[in-house]
């Protein structure tokens, strides 16, 4: 038994050897002095990887646990720009509350640092932290992982589901001073193995059902955010994202977990662990796939700027990746019919959403639109509804044209600035169009498109439709139909059309109204984002047709 405690550590530091010659300069991780648990149940992500990276199936694909996090969005979660200067705008805009904002934006950004801090009976930092990799306390050192290893692995199932559990409002199992602090995962680890954990991180591996569950994610993507008034105190509040709810009332909640999507299992028999792991069935990938392909190639042109860890090929691997899933799993679109109806084409256009909850979802700043252009008979656009253009802007769209205004719901489209635009529009305490969260009372138009099953008669208010889409008996799940009729006067066929349903993650107006802010993290955000705006969103399904 001796020597079995001693061996793994030894094998350990020999596996990890080769995985931290490759990491990025000024990420400097290491193994830690001791590999006790920490007091407050924490530790970084790097004291995992020498038993849960280098894994590869027999058939030689790399499914290493370690190197997919990294390049994914919850490894980078505290790294995120967009975040940073978000935090610093709602800072801004209610100093008052400054402090309590970072409390609240930490909890799931920075969740292990957040979760120590209050522990010790403080409270969440977020800019005590930044620029990531450039402090070495052990709360930056937490902070810099973001959602990590040892969170999600040392979130209990007390209370998940609830209300309760909503908004950051996990269990963590270990955070006060334990002997022997849970790991749960989702198979049966036996005696042998479970030494093995033991002796190099301190804890006990713990099968537990909750981490295949819906619920488990639910916790931090179920967010509620509390409206300020002038004053500071409590003006509202906003169903800032919930797609987990989304799913609840959609036919998805009796087919498939939200990690059955986002962490596929993969097809064949697959190890864990570098270090004695065992063949399992249903091993999940921890490539946390979502929708910010953006962000993930922001993360690796400014790598230096952000303290980025994954290495070049990681992340671009994961953006390619996630534009697949995007491009694959998400919608169709389709042309219906085409027809000449006078001086005008009537053509009607199709859009399903696939996946298991509201399209786009998530954080608010997401949009999915019709993009449809008709050439004539020598290749000319004679009609265009939805073009983007170099700077992010949608043509036409009266939010990226005035912020005060927003793009209304269509049944029927017949001039170029009209534009079926899929979102979620907030309105301040005064009727305000607003993109400040703390602002957000309300949403005044939310005709994201539907997942199948999910009935928007019975929706409650938290996931309801806003807006005209609520009358359009066109717009239900899982899609919407919308029928365009441009103006062909004076023009010669045959016709040919295209329509795309396009992806954005960080509308234009989004980011734009961070430029009044004269902060670093603003200005910075900005600069990266006008650099890359060209490209920041994506095609997510195509169709094309002919009119004679």
């Amino acid at each position: 038994m001796v020597t079995r405690a001693i061996l793994p550590v030894a094998l350990a530091a020999s596996i990890v050897a080769p995985f931290l010659a490759q990491t990025p300069q000024g990420a400097r991780p290491r193994m830690p002095e001791s590999a006790a648990h920490t007091a407050t149940g924490f530790q970084p992500a790097e004291n995992c990887l020498a038993c849960h990276n280098t894994l590869t199936t027999s058939s030689g694909e790399d499914v290493s646990i370690g190197s997919a996090w990294r390049a994914s969005m919850m490894a980078n979660s505290a790294r995120d720009p967009y975040w940073q200067a978000s935090v610093r705008r709602e800072s801004i805009d209610h100093r008052s509350a400054a402090k309590a904002i970072e409390d609240e934006c930490s909890i799931c950004h920075m969740p292990m640092a957040r979760t120590q801090a209050r522990a010790a009976g403080g409270q969440g930092e977020v800019f005590a932290h930044l620029p990531i990799g450039r402090h070495e306390s052990p709360p930056a050192r937490l902070a810099a992982d973001g959602v990590s290893c040892t969170l999600c692995h040392q979130i209990a199932e007390d209370g998940l589901g609830t209300r309760g559990s909503f908004t950051g409002r996990f269990v963590v199992n270990g955070v006060a001073a334990h002997s022997e602090p849970s790991m749960f995962g989702p198979f049966t680890v036996d005696a042998g193995r479970s030494s093995v954990m033991r002796s190099s991180s301190g804890t006990k591996p713990t099968e537990s059902a909750h981490m295949r569950q819906s619920e488990l994610c639910a916790t931090c993507h179920t967010l509620y955010t509390e409206a300020l008034g002038a004053d500071g105190k409590a003006a509202g509040s906003l169903p800032e994202q919930v797609p987990f709810l989304e799913w609840q009332h959609s036919a998805f909640r009796n087919e498939r977990s939200c990690q059955s999507c986002h962490m596929p299992v993969i097809s064949e028999p697959t190890s864990a662990s570098s270090v004695f792991g065992e063949l399992r069935e249903g091993f999940s990938r921890h490539t946390f796939i979502g929708g910010n392909f953006f962000m993930l190639r922001m993360f690796n042109r400014f790598r230096d700027e952000l303290g980025v860890w994954a290495l070049p090929l990681e992340l671009e691997a994961s953006a390619r990746a996630t534009v697949r899933q995007l491009q694959s799993d998400t919608a169709t679109v389709s042309i219906l019919n085409g027809t000449t109806v006078g001086t005008r084409l009537q053509i009607d256009v199709a859009v399903s959403n696939l996946t298991g909850h509201k399209l786009p979802t998530g954080y608010p700043s997401r949009r999915a639109w019709l993009h449809l252009a008709v050439r004539d008979a020598a290749g000319c656009i004679i009609f265009e509804s939805g073009a983007v253009n170099r700077a992010g802007a949608i043509d036409g769209n009266d939010n990226d044209a005035d912020a005060a205004r927003y793009e209304p719901h269509y049944d029927e489209i017949r001039n170029a600035d009209e534009v079926q635009i899929y979102e979620s529009v907030m309105t301040d305490a005064g009727g305000s169009v607003t993109t400040g969260l703390l602002f957000g009372t309300a949403f005044v138009k939310d005709n994201r498109l539907l997942p199948r099953g999910f009935d928007k008669a019975t929706a409650v208010p938290d996931i309801a439709v806003r807006g005209a889409a609520i009358k359009d008996g066109n717009f239900g799940a899982p899609g919407d139909r919308v029928r365009f009729l441009p103006d062909i006067a004076g023009a010669r066929g045959p016709f040919e059309i295209e329509v795309e349903l396009r992806y954005q993650p960080i509308g234009f107006r989004w980011a734009q109204n961070l430029k009044r802010y004269d902060a670093e993290e603003p200005r910075r955000f900005m600069s990266f984002y006008e650099a890359m705006a060209q490209d920041s969103s994506v095609v997510l399904a195509r169709s094309t047709a002919r009119v004679p």
